[in-house]
């Protein structure tokens, strides 16, 4: 059995211009990894398709060995999305729609009910559990998803911008209920534009421009690769971002 959560090699994405460039990137089993990068550098791109939602023109992409272009559905049926909108349905109550969500995934009936109430009171969304959720602010729909996301008890966990209108109290609940999944064996693969999160949170940290890894590693390596030991992680990667920028004017 493989140690990777996360295999991916040669991907190529393109749609006007070239947005993914023969990317390598590899992450292990019960890591939290960050992915960072300025807007434009692919990351919602990346993964979109190792959730499956979009398709690579080029590479593969393995999840915990299942190579996801042969074994699309395997694939799918271990990985949770959550994107920076929160997409749930608006007449369905919390309950309900992570019920529905069980059901898609085919959870056992009696095994959903106990996961979902799990959640619900996990992400602290009971007072809210028999609302419709077209009335429950961004910030608690954004729970409710990231709760539908793992109600299927998924491997790894790709989250797109998941603190985007959350108040400081529903992050911190966000943030703890991912370290636990972690701590559990669960791998999570995270984009923000929040470095301080990354900074606390992640154990290894990818930063991608145009389309490609140019730096990766714990924080330390990253400090030691630009040459400052005690250093944010948002200097460290604005220097990155800047020298890649140099290296391409020059080439």
């Amino acid at each position: 059995m493989t140690d990777l959560a996360l295999d991916i090699s040669g991907l190529r994405k393109s749609f006007d211009r070239p947005v993914v460039n023969d990317l390598e990137l590899k992450v292990r089993q019960g890591e939290f990894y960050a992915l960072l990068g300025p807007n434009g550098a692919g990351k919602t791109t990346i993964l979109r398709m190792v959730a499956g939602l979009l398709q690579p023109e080029a590479g593969s992409i393995r999840i915990c060995g299942i190579d996801s272009r042969t074994d699309p559905v395997a694939a799918k049926s271990i990985v949770a999305w959550v994107s920076d909108e929160p997409m749930v349905y608006d007449r369905l109550t919390p309950l309900e729609y992570l019920e529905f969500v069980a059901g898609l995934w085919e959870v056992d009936a009696r095994l959903a009910e106990q996961r979902a109430h799990e959640l619900i009171d996990w992400l602290g969304l009971k007072p809210h559990a028999n609302q419709r959720c077209g009335g429950l602010s961004k910030g608690m729909l954004q729970k409710v998803a990231l709760a539908g996301a793992l109600v299927h008890d998924p491997r790894l966990i790709i989250l797109d911008e998941p603190l985007t209108g959350l108040d400081a109290g529903s992050a911190r609940q966000v943030k703890d209920v991912l370290k636990q999944k972690v701590a559990s064996g669960v791998t999570v693969i995270m984009t923000t534009h929040i470095l301080e999160v990354a900074e606390r949170m992640a154990e290894r940290i990818g930063v991608l421009a145009g389309g490609r890894l140019i730096a990766e590693g714990t924080l330390t390596e990253l400090r030691n690769r630009v040459g400052r030991g005690n250093t944010t992680l948002e200097e460290i990667f604005l220097d990155l971002v800047a020298e890649n920028t140099s290296a391409d004017a020059a080439a």
